[in-house]
């Protein structure tokens, strides 16, 4: 079987391309996606500013996440990530937080400052066109990442109940795979009486809690002499998302890398099998974050033996808890995400995460042994969780109804 795949982003590499053993996968493309690319060319000889298709100021995001081929394609099934398909070709889509992805829905929480009232968007007749397709034969499987963006959908869905039975019929959870990077805590050949040794690695630094880990870390360093090591990974980028962080903010942070190089180990980036073999030799991770839809890197820490200090947003209590890692409690909303909408909520926030960073780090240093047995209950997590053999398996039975259901 031939699998057709639209874009060779990180969430298709961990989600799609290639899970399948013995499936065939093609690049596919289509009328939205030529678009994209001749508007980006025309801007680029412009020398206008080329908009990410993530960024949802760009005036054609919805076109990213919006396919049509005229059936020119010719592979057995296509398999999106947050897109839908208006086509014939069977097809489902994995996505991490509602189905449409278009920018009238992404932004209506946030701008409305509602919980999940989403009545408003009964006149928007993009997402009466979306869920025509979601509804029809064609999509065979629309796969949530976790929980909690499926329990995000049907809030959605409430509002359309003619759409809503038929959508949710197709609705499944798969959490992403995660390869496996240790069997034991012991494999890692990690002092626990030497240097404790921390990583955070994200581009959001400010939005995943970067600045609190950095300002918080050398309060701990300053008045406690913890002996410990901070490596970071990160582009530093400004955020205007959460945490609505400046440039001053980023040679803020910047400076305080520089100050305390003695302990801190910086990366503006590398590549993804590099950071893994720094997960490798470190015992903690990091991710106290203010918004992440899934948290990709906490499977990566744990499957490295690195149990994880994260928020309790969205998909978090899913794949952490205070048994297998530490989880700090912030102010959420109905959809599980965290209130940062107004400058107090952003203040309120930050100092939990601080306060639940220096908390963590008091029991580490308390009681080493806690790296060791939270370690080896992260390993066994991600086996009987995040398995990829089990989520091959699965995603090829789903690939395989959809394929046979056409034929018929």
């Amino acid at each position: 079987m031939l699998i057709g795949y639209q874009f060779n982003s990180y969430a298709e590499e961990r989600n799609i391309i290639g899970i399948v053993p013995d499936a065939k996968y093609k690049k596919v493309h289509d009328i939205f996606s030529l678009q994209e690319i001749i508007a980006n060319n025309q801007n680029r000889l412009a020398k206008r500013k080329v908009l990410s298709r993530f960024n949802t100021k760009n005036p054609r995001f919805d076109s990213c996440y919006q396919f049509y081929d005229f059936n020119l394609n010719q592979v057995s099934l296509l398999h999106f990530f947050n897109t839908i398909s208006y086509g014939s070709i069977p097809w489902i889509t994995t996505f991490e937080t509602y189905l449409p992805r278009f920018t009238c829905l992404i932004s209506y929480p946030h701008v409305r400052k509602l919980k999940s009232d989403f009545s408003a968007l009964k006149t928007e007749a993009k997402i009466h066109k979306a869920f025509k397709a979601l509804s029809g034969d064609a999509c065979h499987r629309i796969i949530a990442m976790s929980d909690c963006n499926a329990n995000m959908q049907r809030m959605l869905l409430k509002e359309f109940p003619e759409y809503q039975e038929s959508i949710e019929s197709k609705l499944i959870v798969m959490h992403p795979p995660q390869r496996l990077l240790y069997h034991k805590y012991k494999e890692k050949e990690l002092n626990l009486d030497e240097k404790i040794k921390f990583i955070f690695v994200g581009s959001g630094f400010f939005r995943k809690g970067g600045q609190e880990i950095i300002e918080t870390f050398k309060y701990l360093k300053d008045e406690f002499k913890y002996n410990f090591e901070l490596t970071i990974v990160s582009s530093l980028s400004t955020d205007n998302y959460a945490t609505k962080t400046t440039l001053a903010d980023v040679e803020r942070a910047k400076h305080l890398i520089q100050q305390n190089s003695e302990w801190i180990n910086y990366f503006p980036r590398l590549p993804n099998q590099e950071v893994l073999e720094l997960m490798k030799k470190s015992h903690i991770g990091l991710l106290p974050t203010y918004a992440d839809t899934y948290g990709y890197s906490v499977l990566e820490f744990q499957a490295a033996g690195c149990p994880v200090i994260t928020t309790n947003v969205r998909a978090l209590t899913e794949i952490n808890d205070n048994n297998v890692g530490w989880i700090i409690k912030i102010p959420k909303d109905s959809l599980g995400e965290a209130i940062y909408r107004t400058k107090v909520g952003r203040f309120v926030i930050s100092k939990l995460i601080r306060k639940g960073v220096e908390q963590a780090i008091h029991e580490i240093f308390g009681d080493r042994k806690v790296i060791l047995e939270k370690s080896n209950r992260s390993i066994s997590r991600i086996i009987e969780h995040h398995s990829i053999e089990d989520y091959a398996s699965r995603l090829k039975n789903i690939y395989l109804e959809a394929i046979r259901a056409d034929k018929t």
